[in-house]
């Protein structure tokens, strides 16, 4: 059977310090590279993260199907001293996150038949990934991502039952779990999903859904959140993979 085209989808900002573990990894997939599209959106970063990944682009033309790259600033920077999670900029910073990542899509998607989005800040996942994921034949998959193995999940935007319920908590449920809301570390998309209109909320959505979280001052869901939503309406399940872990750097 032949191998389907896959795009991986790769926001970043300030991820020079990433890096060198991230195409790492990537080099040891071992789905068939010439099967295997990337694609980058920079922005608002003060670090060379737009230049490192540029000065990689043509070895990674040569090895991979394809490879592009883009820039679009947002103006949004989280203040001098306070981690990204400071929740009094959580709104903002979701919601640029969620239009850079329509912004990367709507450039890069061509004819590939599934979308890898996957973060740049991953220490571990297994190099037959892609064909781990393809073997479960759903459309929507996020991976279990923690910092140890067998530890709790570090990605808490996968969720369920109004946020009560993360991917750690069903860990006893089987293989393949039922999921509200999906986190994006490492999300794993049918691309007609996306071409359908399955993208990433910039705004408080979901009001009257009853999966969203009654205690969300948002009065919705945004970014990848509200994309576990906007699946359920549009008829899509997100399915959680608890047992499939793979780890992310400590900040």
């Amino acid at each position: 059977m032949p191998k389907p085209p896959v795009l991986i989808l790769t926001p970043v900002k300030n991820a020079a310090k990433n890096l060198e573990l991230y195409f790492g990894l990537l080099e040891n997939i071992s789905y068939p590279h010439k099967k295997i599209s990337i694609a980058f959106l920079e922005s608002d970063s003060s670090d060379t993260t737009y230049a490192d990944i540029e000065a990689r682009l043509p070895g990674l033309k040569k090895k991979f199907r394809r490879a592009t790259l883009w820039k679009k600033d947002f103006g949004f920077h989280i203040p001098n001293g306070q981690p990204r999670y400071w929740e009094p900029v959580q709104y903002a910073r979701r919601s640029v996150l969620a239009r850079s990542r329509n912004q990367l899509l709507f450039r890069a998607l061509m004819d590939e038949e599934w979308v890898l989005w996957l973060d740049s800040d991953l220490l571990e996942y297994p190099p037959d990934i892609i064909e781990t994921l393809l073997s479960k034949e759903k459309d929507i998959l996020h991976p279990n991502c923690v910092l140890d193995y067998g530890g709790p999940s570090f990605d808490l935007n996968a969720w369920r039952d109004k946020g009560k319920l993360h991917m750690h908590d069903l860990r006893t449920e089987g293989e393949l779990v039922p999921l509200d809301s999906v986190g994006g570390t490492m999300l794993w998309v049918k691309a007609d999903l996306h071409r359908d209109g399955l993208i990433f909320p910039a705004f408080p959505y979901g009001l009257e859904n009853p999966r969203v979280r009654y205690d969300n001052l948002w009065k919705g869901e945004l970014e990848t959140e509200g994309f576990g939503i906007l699946a359920n309406d549009m008829g899509y399940t997100c399915w959680g993979l608890p047992n499939l872990e793979i780890r992310h750097l400590r900040e």
